[in-house]
Order: structure tokens, then sequence, then C-alpha cells
């Protein structure tokens, strides 16, 4: 099998906590050229992660033959657009959560994808063991009639997550966090961080059909949202609620979906699965029954291994693809507005 030659976009935090660590456990892959404004950045994770090449060109990367797939690990407002030049030139993309802060732009990318043979996986990554488990156990009517459920994904700030990342690129602690500035992020921690509460439901119940959104500035010094709670409408009929923010300093990673027989939940900031049923329908201060739900069954691949392997097979990821990065970018855009016009947004994309 012939090593799967990658190149990588963006040297900033991202690629050095999450891309380049999870490329070095892909077999028969490896990541050739990586790309980036500063020259600093780039030599360190060069070493760090022994990438042979590095290039201030993204477009060099992109164009080069040899390469066969393309990390898109650049700020949110360019991720299209270098996504768009890869599939051009043929290759294989991994695009950086979110796929975009315009619909426009995230449909265009959805026709694109579609009129290739690429394998394009798009983050956030939720095919893992404790999210198909929850969504087999929904599937299978385990936990009865679903009728709600709940997301929280949320943490200190992007200060909080930088001071992790210039310490892996061996930097000073830096107050000017492009995260903060409305020009150059567009969207804050709704698209940051909400993403993810979005994804996992959306991942477990499929689509939704409309949207009710408040977000508020709270504690950051940005004019962009810091905290969002959304009520999601799903095209099942079941109605969900995903927070977030940057006000969470003790971080807060989990979800949990209420059905009429069952409850699963996923406590937070781990990845267990536990089943509660009642231990009694006609008391209801008897305790519940708990159990953990077994994901050992699963496959429990990194975000690049599911990928790589796509991409061998000629086929997109059963989750994480285009189709369902679009859907989680129209309910972000539309939650948006749902909080500046004061009303429920109605979707037009579905899965």
């Amino acid at each position: 099998m012939s090593t799967f030659q990658v190149g990588v976009i963006g040297a900033g935090g991202i690629a050095s906590k999450l891309h380049l660590p999870e490329m070095q456990e892909v077999e028969n892959a490896e990541v050739v050229v990586l790309a980036g404004r500063k020259q600093s950045r780039l030599e360190t994770l060069s070493e760090k992660f022994n990438v042979p090449r590095w290039t201030h060109s993204y477009e060099e990367v992109i164009a080069d033959p040899e390469i066969d797939g393309v990390i898109i690990a650049v700020p949110h407002p360019l991720h299209v657009k270098y996504g768009l030049m890869a599939l051009k030139a043929g290759k294989h993309v991994h695009i950086q959560k979110p796929l975009s802060t315009s619909l426009i732009e995230a449909e265009q990318f959805v026709e694109a994808v579609n009129a290739s043979d690429r394998t394009v996986l798009a983050l956030p990554y939720v095919s893992k063991p404790h999210v198909l488990a929850a969504r087999e156990a929904v599937q299978a009517g385990t936990l009865g009639k679903v009728s709600s459920a709940t997301a929280r994904f949320s943490h200190g700030g992007p200060e909080v997550y930088y001071a992790t990342i210039q310490e892996i690129l061996q930097e000073d602690l830096d107050d000017d966090l492009w995260f903060f500035d409305a020009q150059k992020a567009d969207v804050g921690a709704l698209f940051d961080m909400g993403v993810y509460s979005i994804a996992h439901l959306v991942a477990i119940l499929g689509s939704v059909k409309a949207v009710t959104c408040r977000v508020a500035t709270l504690a950051k010094p940005t004019e962009l949202e810091d905290t969002a709670t959304i009520i999601l409408e799903f095209e099942s009929g079941v109605l969900g609620t995903a927070e977030t923010g940057w006000c969470d300093g003790a971080r807060t990673y989990g979800f949990s979906i209420h059905g009429t027989d069952a409850k699963v939940t996923n406590p937070s900031l781990t990845s267990d699965l536990i089943l509660s049923r009642p231990s009694s329908l006609v008391d209801e201060d008897a305790p519940l029954i708990e159990e953990p739900i077994e994901t050992g069954g699963y496959p429990n691949l990194n975000s690049h291994q599911e990928w790589v392997a796509c991409a061998r097979e000629g086929k997109q990821p059963e989750i994480s693809n285009a189709d369902f990065a679009r859907h989680v970018t129209e309910i972000m855009l539309k939650s948006l507005q749902s909080s500046r016009e004061g009303r429920t947004m109605e979707l037009d994309s579905r899965l």
C-alpha cells in the first residue's frame, strides 16, 4: 500500500494540537509539507512532528502533484476558499470546523464535493463510539419515544485554549487573539464551540427543521457572542437544546437524550454512556436502574484515520461529511439570525 501524502495549510493552534498529532496515528500516511505565515511556527512544528518540508504558500501545497490530501486548518472565513481550491486540484480534503460563516459558501462547497470523486471529511468529528452507540439506542427504540435532548460544549475561552497552544508552539503569551476580532473571526462562541453541541445532537437525532436562539456577550473583550443557547426543533418532532459559551472555566462537554422508557447520558468530560431506566412506573421516587452502555463494538478512529480510510475506499464519511457540515452551518447561521430578529427560523437543508 502506497503512503498517503498530506499537506497541511495553517500552522496555528488547531494544526499543532489536533491535526499534526492525530496524523501521526494514521498508518501508511504522512504529512510531507506544512504551510503557514510565521516561520518560527513552521520550524517548531516541522521539527516536533517530523514534517520534512515547509512553505509560506498555501497554493504551493495545494498544487503539489505528489500530495494526495490537504488539511485545511486556517481561520474560519478562509475554509471554503482553500477547500474549493484543493478539490479543483484533485485533492482529498479534511476541513476544519466550522465549514463556513456563509451559507452561500457552504452551498458552493457541497456542490463542488458532489461534482467530485474526492473524499471530504468536515469537522467536528462525531463518529465516536459513544455517539454511535447513542444513535443506535435511539434508532433501535431502546429509549421508547424520544421527546427531548440537550448538549453543552463550553470552556473558559480562546485565551485559555491559546495558553496551551503557545506552550506547544514555544511562544510567549499573546493577548492579541483573532477569535475576539470580529473582522478576522466573523463569528463567536456559537461557531467555535456551539458547533460541537449541535453536531452531536444532529448526529444522534437527524435533521433540524427550525431553531430559536438567544446569544449574549457577558465577559469577553469582543463584540461577538461569548454565550449562546438554541432550541432545536428536529424533523422527528424531538425538541433539543444546544448550549455553548466561552465563559465556562470548569469546562462542560456532554449530552443527554430523553425518551418515554429511558434516557442515555454522556457525563461531562468523558466518553462514557449511561442508560437510565425507571425501576417503577407507579412510584416516582423509586431509584433509577443505571447501567453503562458498551461502546467497544464501534470503531474507535480519530478523524484523520477515518478520512484516509474513506479516501482509500473511494467513499464519503457516513456522518462527518460535507452535507452534514452544511446542515450544521445553516443551523448556526439561522440561530444567529433568530437571535438578531427575535423569531424562530425555518431551515432549508435536510440530511
